[in-house]
């Protein structure tokens, strides 16, 4: 079976099993030999991509002597601001404020010890450089929004490895811990280092991930492996109470992650609080594929990962509708089958429920950076030399998009305050990736974040195109107010396109921590409103502000949800076929 590139390029492709470019031709190969040991170097990303975005601002920045007489002035008057400034602090010891606030997501000079002098200065520097920067990259008439936005990112990313949090002599917090400890902060601090670049040279998890192991710490809720394919293990639980709700849950999680999200420690499983509350629930269990499955595709994804694993659960529980459940892009997948039924008459859901899933992709957040023609060029044949994208490469994008917070952060705590390194579940589970085949990743980069085909009616399944319009049952969407991988504003576009019944919720955290939100987890809150299917549109900064604020986990208003599209409680349907235990063999492939 030959392989077929997902790009628009004609050149002929390798057999399944050969080298991928031995049939390539020379020139071709040499380009792509090339760019794959490029990316390797670069993390996958495009030097060319970012080449492309700082000319495109530096030739209209250069012909807009208007924006540089702006930049001279705003140069200017901060630092005359910083002089000022300076200057009171050296006549009042006791501190004169801060002639420049940080951003509300910025907690790095929070600590008391930045307001003495001379690190207030020094950052209050740094605040106002950053600031300069920001009206440098943006708002300069011509520009590409894109490359605006790349410019305006990738300058932030520079400025940041350069804060004076990041380093010993422009710390004072670290300064002061040295001193109290006589400098073993720092001894630990290299310890720590010398361990990570140890794991890091040899492909080891983090430290500490080691007490998360699936099936014995984490994936823990009793259930039996009832079906296999080359993709998937469907993973059915055991029942915890006498009667359960006649309609099945079938949970449809990410390729791009391991299940066991959903499936933590027993205290914050969404699996067994599900089972707990009278729900037969079945799992999808992803396989981590290799180079030998570089030619799936999404089609591979759709049909013998949801498609099958609804076969199997009809198999099951008979004569029962099903409760759909997706996360992240195993939503997006999700809504593509379930379009894809409803186009050709079927019907096998009771309801839809989606957590921070995007089904339009015009605004995926900083991630829309990445995605350009360059960019997946550059990807795809970094793919083409290894089959795969793995998940190490995968996560450089999003550990760039949260530097701060996910590089430096850990930098500081780990290195310079020689602090042990944070270990829990969920970061156990984050550091245990999946890779995604060379065909796959491609096709839906560019189907869905380039082109944005599913909700413009251009997504082809079986060879005729699909609209999510035909998704009739109720729908729950969960999104997360500071989700960086789905933006709920992008979420929340599926108020848009679906015409059913919509309740969504917005709630606390982030993009997994809004997500794994347990019954009892401190300081969450969350917001939610159902829309009929004939109600009028309500933007969703209006919709913010008029949805009242509940504290606590959202987790119950999803059971009473769904308790209200079932039916009475019955007897549990009996276990299928047992191939293996649960979490299965899929979930420990490395």
């Amino acid at each position: 079976m030959g392989l077929t590139r997902p790009s628009p390029s004609d050149s002929p492709q390798p057999e399944i099993g050969q080298e991928p470019h031995l049939d390539a031709d020379m020139p071709e190969f040499l380009d792509r030999e090339l760019k794959a040991a490029l990316a390797k170097l670069t993390n996958g990303l495009s030097p060319a991509a970012l080449a492309g975005a700082y000319l495109d601002w530096l030739v209209h920045l250069a012909t807009s002597p208007g924006k540089q007489v702006e930049l001279s002035e705003k140069a200017f008057r901060k630092w005359m601001r910083l002089s000022r400034y300076a200057a009171n602090c050296a006549v009042n010891s006791g501190g004169t404020g801060s002639c420049v606030e940080p951003l509300p997501q910025d907690r790095r000079f929070r600590g008391k010890a930045w307001g003495k002098w001379p690190y207030n200065v020094i950052y209050q520097s740094f605040l106002l450089n950053q600031q300069w920067w920001h009206n440098a990259t943006t708002g300069v008439r011509g520009t590409i929004r894109q490359h605006e936005n790349v410019m305006e990112f990738a300058t932030r990313q520079l400025l940041d490895m350069f804060s004076p949090s990041n380093y010993l002599l422009t710390n004072p917090e670290v300064q002061e811990k040295t001193l109290k400890e006589g400098g073993l902060n720092l001894v630990r601090g290299f310890r720590n280092w010398l361990d990570d670049l140890d794991r890091l040279q040899n492909g080891k998890p983090p430290a500490g991930a080691e007490s998360f192991r699936p099936g014995h710490e984490v994936a823990t809720t009793p259930g039996k492996v009832v079906y296999r394919n080359h993709l998937i293990e469907l993973i059915q639980y055991t029942p915890t109470t006498d009667e359960v709700r006649p309609e099945p849950i079938l949970m449809v999680p990410a390729w791009i992650m391991k299940f066991y999200i959903l499936d933590l420690s027993p205290e914050n499983s969404m699996v067994k609080f599900l089972v707990d509350q009278g729900y037969t629930v079945f799992m999808i269990s992803w396989r981590n594929p290799g180079a030998e499955d570089r030619d799936l595709g999404m089609d591979d994804y759709r049909k013998m990962g949801v498609m099958d694993a609804i076969g199997a659960v009809q198999g099951i529980v008979p004569e029962k509708k099903i409760h759909g459940v997706g996360y992240c892009l195993g939503g997006t997948l999700l809504s593509i089958a379930a379009a894809a039924i409803g186009r050709d008459g079927g019907d096998p859901f009771a309801s839809l429920s989606y957590f921070a899933s995007q089904i339009d992709f015009t605004e995926p957040g900083e991630l829309q950076l990445f995605i350009n023609e360059s960019q997946l060029t550059f990807l795809e044949d970094m793919m083409w030399d290894q089959g795969y994208l793995d998940s190490s490469q995968m996560s450089g994008a999003f550990q760039m998009i949260g530097s701060a917070d996910l590089v430096w952060s850990r930098i500081i705590r780990s290195y310079l305050m020689g602090d042990e390194p944070a270990m829990f579940d969920l970061l156990a589970w984050n550091a245990d990736g999946t890779r995604m085949p060379f065909r796959m990743h491609s096709e839906y980069l560019r189907s869905l974040y380039l082109n944005n085909e599913l909700t413009e009616g251009r997504f082809v399944v079986q060879g005729r195109p699909i609209s999510v319009t035909d998704i009739r049952v109720p729908v729950f969407s969960v999104g997360t107010v500071k989700d960086h991988v789905a933006p709920w504003h992008s979420v929340y576009k599926m108020h848009l396109y679906l015409d059913t019944d919509l309740t969504f919720v917005l709630t606390s955290g982030g993009h997994n921590a809004g997500i794994v939100s347990e019954p009892g987890h401190k300081n969450r809150s969350y917001q939610i409103a159902t829309t009929r299917h004939d109600d009028h549109y309500i933007d969703p900064e209006s919709w913010a502000a008029q949805t009242p604020k509940k504290d606590g986990s959202w987790w119950p208003e999803w059971v009473s949800w769904l308790e209200e599209r079932s039916g009475e409680p019955v007897s549990p349907p009996v276990i299928g076929n047992a191939l293996a235990d649960a979490p299965g063999i899929y979930v420990h492939q490395k």
